[in-house]
C-alpha cells in the first residue's frame, strides 16, 4: 500500500502527463492475475525478486525489461545486480529492484553484546534469552554463519540436504539456549520489551521501531550478511504504455522521491542515495544498522526450485521434536 503514495502519484501526474492507477495486490495474487489474462490488464507489476523466474519460465506472463530505457545510476549497484541475476530466464532479464527489506538480528545491545552472527544465539551470554521462528529463513541464516552458502546449493538437492542436516545438528544443539520460537512479530516484540528476550532473528523494521521505544535495542546486520527480499518492477507481458512505465521506475528513483516512498511504506528502497532524505530517526537508524558493506553483504533470496522445502520441512519438524 505505501509503494506508489498519492502525493508521489500526483507529483508524477504532474510532471509526465501520464495518468496512474494503482491495484493493491500480493504475490500470489498478482501472478494469479496475469495468469488470467497471459499477462494482461496491467502496465507494470511488482512482484518479489523471486516470484518472477519461475512464474515466466512456467507461464510467460512478463516481457523483458529494455535496460537502456532506465537510470541505471540511480540505483544501488549491488541489489540492480543481483535483481537481474535473480530474474534472468534465457539469457533476458525481467525485473530492476524498487523495495528492499531484511532479517538479521535484533539485540538488546547493552546484555547481548556479544552477538556478532546467528550462531551467536547459540553462546553462553544469551542462554534462555533467545528467539527465533522455526522457519525458512532461520535454517538458511544459520546456513551461513556457519561457513556454508545454501544458495549455491540450490540446484543439487544432494548438496543442500548436507548443508541441511548440519543446520539441524546446529539447531538441536541450541535449543537450551531458546526462550522459546516465535510465531508473530508482535509475540517478539513483547518478548523483548519485557527483558525474556535479548537476542532474536527478526526484521529490519521491527528492530527500528523497538529502538524508537528502547534505545538500547536495534537491527544488526549479522557478519554473515542479513538475509534480502526485495520488491521488483516488471512489466506485464501484455502492458500497452512502456513508455510510461519506464518514466515510473526513472521517477520514483529519484533519491527525493524514494525517500516519500520509504515514509509511506516503512522500508527503503535501492534508490542510490535515497537514504539522505529520509526521516532524520530513520535516517540513523538505517545508518547505524548498515554500512555500506552491511548493504553489499545482503544475501538476497533466489527463487526456490521445487523439492527444498520438503527437505526444509524436515528439517524443522525434527528440530521442534528434539528434546
Amino acid at each position: 500500500g505505501g509503494y506508489a503514495p498519492e502525493e508521489v502519484i500526483a507529483l508524477f501526474e504532474a510532471e509526465s502527463g501520464h495518468s496512474v492507477e494503482v491495484t493493491l495486490s500480493n504475490n500470489e495474487e498478482m501472478i494469479a492475475k496475469l495468469r488470467a489474462t497471459a499477462g494482461g490488464g496491467f502496465d507494470l507489476a511488482q512482484p518479489s525478486q523471486d516470484r518472477i523466474a519461475g512464474p515466466q519460465a512456467e507461464f510467460g506472463i512478463y516481457k523483458p525489461m529494455d535496460l537502456t530505457q532506465i537510470d541505471a545510476s540511480q540505483f544501488i549497484t549491488s541489489m540492480l545486480e543481483a535483481t537481474k541475476t535473480n530474474t534472468t530466464v534465457d539469457g533476458e532479464i525481467y525485473g530492476v529492484p524498487h523495495v528492499w527489506g531484511t532479517s538479521g538480528l535484533v539485540l538488546d545491545t547493552t546484555a547481548a553484546a556479544s552477538v556478532k552472527d546467528y550462531t551467536d544465539l547459540c553462546s553462553d551470554e544469551v542462554a534462555g534469552k533467545v528467539s527465533y521462528r522455526l522457519k525458512r529463513p532461520t535454517l538458511i541464516g544459520f546456513a551461513f554463519a556457519m561457513g556454508l552458502d545454501p544458495f549455491a546449493a540450490y540446484g543439487d538437492e544432494a548438496a543442500y540436504s548436507e548443508i541441511m542436516d548440519q543446520v539441524e545438528a546446529k539447531l538441536i544443539e541450541c535449543k537450551p539456549n531458546v526462550k522459546t520460537y516465535w510465531g508473530g512479530g508482535d509475540e517478539l516484540m513483547n518478548l523483548i520489551r519485557s527483558g525474556e528476550v535479548v537476542a532474536s532473528m527478526a526484521w529490519d523494521t521491527g528492530g527500528w521501531k523497538l529502538n524508537g521505544e528502547m534505545p538500547n535495542v536495534t537491527f544488526v546486520a549479522p557478519a554473515s550478511g542479513a538475509l534480502g527480499w526485495i520488491d521488483t518492477f516488471v512489466l506485464p507481458a501484455k502492458g500497452r504504455a512502456d513508455e510510461a512505465a519506464y518514466d515510473w521506475i526513472n521517477f520514483v528513483m529519484r533519491p527525493e522521491i524514494s525517500a516519500m516512498i520509504t515514509s509511506s511504506a516503512g522500508n527503503f528502497t535501492a534508490s542510490k542515495g535515497a537514504d539522505a532524505f529520509a526521516d532524520a530517526a530513520l535516517k540513523a537508524q538505517y545508518q547505524a544498522s548498515f554500512s555500506a558493506a552491511d548493504v553489499d553483504n545482503i544475501k538476497w533470496y533466489p527463487p526456490v526450485p521445487a523439492g527444498l522445502e520438503t527437505i526444509e520441512g524436515g528439517v524443522l519438524d525434527r528440530v521442534k521434536a528434539a528434546n
